[in-house]
Parts: C-alpha cells; structure tokens; sequence
C-alpha cells in the first residue's frame, strides 16, 4: 500500500485540469506576459475575495512581497522590525532585505501567533514596524497587538492565512498592509513562486506597484530605487482559476481537521488550538506531542508521512544566532521547536486516506 503523503500538488491541478489548461493557453496566446491584465484582474479579484475589499499589488513572492510592504511603509537602514521567533526564515529574510535589523519576540504557548507581552518587551526605540505570523492558518491577535504597537506600522505575514479570519474581518485587512505568499503548497497556490501586498492604503499598494518595478513611474523614469518584483502573466491566470475554489478548498481542510481533532481527543497528542474568535483555515495541522520523534517514526511505519514546522526557531539557525541576545526570552518558541509534528492535511486529500491516518494516531 502506497504511503498518505503529506502533500500532492498533482491533484490540485487535475480536480480543475480544463480550467487550468484554458488560462495558460489564453495567455500564451495573449503575448503578453508580465503585467498585464491577467495581473491586473487578479489583483482586483484578490483583494476583494480574500481581504474583503481594499488593493493588493502581485509580486514575485512571499519574501518580497514582506519586503515591499515594509519598504512601501518607509522601513529602512537603521530601522528595526519586530517579528515572532517561530516563523520560517523568509519572514525574517524579507525584513533584512529592506536594511533594516530583524528583532525576535517570543509567542503564545497554545498557537504559537506573537505573543503582545512578549512584544513590548522586544520594542525599542529603533522600532520601525512589526510583523506578526498567521501561524498556520490561524491569525495572531492583531487587536491585542495593535494595543501594543501603537503607532507603529504592523504588516501582517499572511503567507499561511489566505481565507483566515479573526473577529469577522479577513487576514490581510487587519494591519496596515499584509504580506500574501502564493507558493505551491499554499492554501491558494500557484505553479511556481508569487506573491501579493495587501491593504486598503491606495497610496501604499501604489508605491508598492512602483517599487516592484524598479521605482518607475513613467517608461524609463525612475522616481526612487526599487526591485524586480512581478507576479507573471501566466501565474496570475492560474491563481484566477483557483481562486473561487479556495472556500471550498478551506471548507475540505477544515473537515480533514475536524476528523483529527476528534481521534487525538482525550489523548496525550494535542490538536492544535482553536483561539477565541478566530476561523483556522490548516495551511497545516501541527500537533504536539511529548515525545515528538516517537509518535513520527509510529506514523512513518504505518505509511503517514509527516514533517515539522519548524524544527528550530529563527536564532537557532547559525546565520540569525545572535539575535537572541536582546534579553527577551524567546522560551515558548524553544520549546514548541521540540514538540509539533504536522500531519498530512491538502483538499484532495481522499476519504480513505484520512481514515488511514486516524487509525495510525489511534494505533
């Protein structure tokens, strides 16, 4: 018997295989294949489907996208920018592209979304920004952050979050700009590498738009010092197509997750938490676990594939180790380093499949 795999990006493709294929033929045929209208009306679509109104600017990726957003917002050399230490390296990557320095707060033990006491602690008075993490598929408090922050420009890392919500407002429209990642496995993926700004700052997105662009305004002017940054023609058709699909998409991992929750319950393996007014859209389904490694290598012989995320926090990886010299204690995210394991979880993920890996966490 073949192995559940964590992931199938194949069949992503094959459950819309005709749409798929007339969008790359309607732009191959088009001529046009980098900023034009596909681009264009993704851009539309986008916002006002996933952050409920406002603007968004395609660009390259999740990264520049983090980049830019700050950028746009006037973050530079000399600036600091706080973020989560439990983040993946892009998060923190994107914020040293703009020259500024990346500062590490510590998150809350039972999601693991940026922790507001852990926050204010990590501010300072070079603080320029802060970017929480939708960890998972579940949005940080940004309420409770913003009480925090103050003034300061929060940009939201939206790259797990696509159809999240907290309170009733969508991810993407609860900071001053957001930050979208379109990678493959994404809730809402394309075939390759992109991205998207959000907010509802017209003037923002705007410049957001210049800098991807080299800073241009005109053909062949120039207004400030910018990036080559755009989402592609081809890839803005393919995030078209699946787009309309991704509540449905959301809806499937939300029943995968519920099947989960009700075979880890009462057990020692615990589901990942569900905070107070806020709907999980399980970009992942991470666990955790006491002894982590054991309940994998039992998954792994019963043919469930697995992975971590993450299995170290940011300063734990030797380029970003002394960032944990800012005296706040980065402890909970230490911690939750050795615990999570993520479990298979993709919309065409079958029946039967998730009936193989209920019966390996209850074996």
């Amino acid at each position: 018997m073949s192995a559940v795999p964590f992931n199938d990006l194949r069949r992503a493709v094959d459950a819309h295989r005709a749409e798929h294929d007339a969008a790359i033929a309607r732009v191959v045929a088009s001529g046009w294949y980098v900023l034009g209208e596909e681009g264009r009306a993704f851009e539309r679509e986008f916002a006002q489907a996933v952050c409920g109104g406002g603007h968004a600017a395609g660009v390259a990726s999740g990264t520049d996208a983090i980049e830019l957003a700050l950028r746009a917002l006037g973050v530079g050399p000399g600036d600091e920018v706080v973020t989560q230490a439990n983040t993946c390296v892009p998060t923190v990557a994107g914020i040293e592209r703009t020259g500024a320095t990346p500062v590490l707060c510590d998150v809350e033990p039972e999601a693991g979304t940026m922790d507001p006491a852990s926050l204010e602690r990590a501010i300072g008075p070079r603080t320029r920004a802060v970017v929480p993490v939708h960890l998972y598929g579940q949005c940080a408090d940004v309420d409770a952050i913003r009480a925090v922050a103050g003034d300061l420009p929060i940009v939201e890392d939206c790259a797990q979050a696509a159809g999240a919500a907290l309170r009733g407002r969508p991810a993407g429209s609860l900071g001053d700009a957001a930050a979208f990642s379109f990678y493959p496995t994404k809730n809402l993926g394309a075939l390759g590498d992109g991205g998207a700004v959000a907010s509802r700052d017209e003037a923002l997105i705007e410049r957001v738009r210049r800098l991807r662009m080299y800073g241009q305004t005109e053909r062949y002017l120039h207004a400030e010092r910018g990036v080559n940054s755009r989402l592609d023609e081809l890839q803005a058709a393919v995030l078209r197509v699946r787009l309309p699909h991704l509540a449905a998409a959301n809806a499937r991992r939300q029943a995968i997750a519920a099947a989960y929750d009700a075979a880890l319950a009462g057990g020692p393996v615990r589901p990942p938490a569900r905070l107070p007014e806020r709907e999980h859209v399980f970009h992942l389904y991470v666990v955790r676990a006491p002894d982590r490694d054991a309940l994998q290598r039992r998954l792994a012989d019963a043919g469930v594939q697995t992975l971590i995320h993450y299995p170290r926090p940011i300063h734990r990886h030797p380029p970003y180790a002394a960032l944990a010299d800012r005296g706040v204690s980065l402890a909970v995210s230490e911690r939750l380093a050795g615990e999570i394991l993520s479990l298979p979880l993709f919309p065409e993920l079958t029946d039967a499949e998730v009936e193989r890996v209920v019966a390996a966490l209850g074996a």
